[in-house]
């Protein structure tokens, strides 16, 4: 039949109509089922645009179903409806079946492949790490004579190059008898990736026409050792930028500390996409700064521009857990549900994790029952979060559950389990599981070491937690010195304690709570020089005492107070209501004492 659409029927052009409109996965059951009634299964043009509107539906049904209705094809030899099947598969991020169906393809109709095969198998096997499946597909090239198709040379420099096999790649694109532009980018983000900068950048600068893609892969190199300086120098000479090249040197600031820096360039970009939401927002999110995380995420929605995805919400989730936003915490997971994101493991990871430290220990574990489908880093969330809510003994239940399941612990695993006895004082416990990592194949960690000298230090074990900061193979960073030090000021020991603050400050000149923790300790004992001292001390070193603050959340806004501060628009009230709760409070100590005097 001839596929011109000027010689197409009326319903099949009714029915291309109906598939170039949004689809549900029922809209096109029915679609095909008109297809069926109405023999439109044999136009090939038809048919194959089924399969990829049916497989994009749905990432796991809907490849399903697509694939059922390829393999009851009348027609599965013709290249153009095999390439479709092979290409939706890819898209899947299922490569095993694409290189499946392409090798029973070939043995039993007959299929002849073309450059557009070869181009997506290759970017199969790339993308599957799958070296001897990628080697048979170049083999299947270089006899079916597209060794020197751009396309096909392209996309086997590419999988060379995922493959960190540059000397293959290399040579693919010293044969190729023409290169794109394309093809160049993938030998340098072959060699970048591979670890060798040198080669990469000398091929960029011998690069013939260097195009937006070839600055991106190389500002991406930079941005990824934290280069900033060569990254922005890239940057600032590009002829031309894409949303790309803004949103890898906002994310690299980000990963550096230099957030205010990220938001200037995330402000000054011509037109933004999610992605540079997301990386904004997470940015926030991992350099400590909530409000501003939840402020652009209110932006984002009010904008009403981009939906919020699965990764939008797992970046802005820790803010909401480190301001307690229960409310916004709520919201996200009821839109998670409707928008059907919380299949993602990442999601359900994040979404535990919140609800755990907002103090929703049974929202959190009601929500965890619910997942069909658990990941270890899912079981890490629920340890760890009835591990920072006090309930020790759950948290080890939930551990060995999660052994008893088959699941194997990982390194953030037995740091739950570690902080799990520390907040339950369970020191017999902490010593066992810590010793235990190697017969889980794991090497404890610094944290490991540091969440075990605290276990042992406020047990009052210190004789045995310095020892261990001795013996351990990595340099005591602040924190462990710091949660010796409160070991030392709880245990009252003085000598101890002098022993280590001098490495303590050299290493954190700033922390004020170590010098603050050892001017207590000299107050408790009348060392009044030695207070003075240790106040002159820290203001030779600049430290100054954290102001505390309280964050509490009311119809969805978050307030912040801050201990002194009096610029809150209820200022008064506040501080009224709060005189007369200490009014209230005295009276009804004063009434308790008269009662216990009254009974004696």
């Amino acid at each position: 039949m001839n596929q011109r659409e000027w010689r197409w029927s009326p319903r099949e052009k009714q029915c291309l109509f109906l598939l170039q409109q949004r689809n549900t996965k029922a809209t096109l059951i029915q679609i095909h089922a008109f297809m069926i009634q109405n023999a439109l299964q044999t136009n090939i043009n038809l048919l194959t645009k089924l399969i990829t509107t049916v497989a994009a539906v749905d990432s796991v049904s809907g490849i399903s179903h697509a694939r059922r209705i390829f393999d009851f094809s009348p027609r599965k030899n013709d290249t153009f409806l095999c390439n479709t099947m092979i290409k939706s598969h890819l898209n899947t991020r299922q490569y095993n079946e694409a290189t499946l169906l392409y090798t029973y393809l070939l043995k039993n109709v007959g299929f002849k492949p073309d450059n557009y095969t070869f181009s997506s198998l290759a970017k199969c096997c790339g993308l599957n790490l799958a070296f001897w499946e990628g080697l048979g597909v170049h083999n299947h090239v270089l006899k079916s004579g597209f060794v020197s198709n751009l396309y096909v040379g392209t996309s086997l420099v590419d999988m060379y190059g995922k493959f960190r096999e540059m000397g293959f790649a290399r040579k693919v694109f010293d044969e190729m008898p023409e290169r794109s532009s394309v093809s160049w980018t993938a030998l340098i983000d072959g060699y970048l990736k591979s670890g060798d900068v040198g080669a990469g950048m000398g091929l960029f600068y011998f690069m013939p026409e260097k195009d937006v893609a070839a600055y991106n892969v190389m500002i991406d190199a930079h941005v990824k050792m934290g280069e900033m300086g060569l990254a922005r120098s890239l940057f600032e000479t590009m002829p031309e930028r894409n949303v790309v090249s803004w949103t890898s040197m906002i994310d690299g600031y980000c990963t550096i500390g230099d957030v205010d820096e990220a938001r200037l360039l995330f402000d000054a970009m011509p037109e933004r996409n999610l992605f540079s939401w997301n990386a904004m927002i997470g940015g926030y999110c991992q350099n400590k700064r909530p409000h501003e995380a939840l402020r652009l995420f209110h932006e984002l929605q009010m904008g009403r521009k981009f939906e919020p995805d699965d990764v939008t919400l797992v970046s802005v989730l820790p803010a909401i857990a480190d301001l307690g936003a229960l409310g916004l915490g709520n919201w996200v997971y009821h839109f998670a549900r409707k928008k059907k994101l919380d299949k993602s493991s990442n999601l359900c990871t994040a979404l535990v994790d919140m609800y755990a430290k907002c103090g929703e220990i049974e929202k959190a574990r009601g929500f965890f029952d619910g997942i069909q489908v658990k990941e270890t880093s899912i079981w890490n969330a629920l340890v760890n979060g009835l591990a920072v809510n006090g309930r020790a003994e759950e948290a080890l239940g939930m551990f060995s559950e999660m052994k008893s399941k088959g699941f194997k612990p990982n390194e953030v695993t037995m740091l739950g389990v570690l902080s799990a006895c520390n907040h339950g004082g369970l020191v017999k416990e902490g010593r066992r599981w810590f010793k235990a990592m190697e017969e889980f194949g794991l090497t404890p960690r610094i944290e490991h070491y540091g969440c075990l000298v605290d276990l042992l230090g406020r047990a009052g074990c210190l004789d045995e937690a310095e020892s261990l900061i001795d013996c351990m193979p990595y340099e005591a960073n602040g924190i462990v010195l710091s949660s010796f030090l409160f070991a030392c000021y709880y245990a009252k020991d003085i000598p101890r304690a002098e022993r280590v603050i001098r490495k303590a400050i050299d290493m954190e000149p700033l922390n004020d709570g170590n010098y603050i923790m050892l001017r207590n300790l000299y107050a408790s004992e009348r060392r009044w020089n030695d207070v003075e001292e240790i106040k002159g001390l820290m203001n030779k070193k600049g430290a100054k005492k954290e102001i505390g603050y309280s964050v509490i959340e009311i119809n969805g806004n978050v307030y912040e107070f801050v201990a002194g501060d009096k610029l809150h628009p209820e200022s008064s009230v506040i501080h009224l209501a709060l005189e007369h709760l200490q009014l209230h409070m005295k009276a009804k100590s004063a009434y308790f004492s008269e009662l216990k005097l009254i009974e004696a």
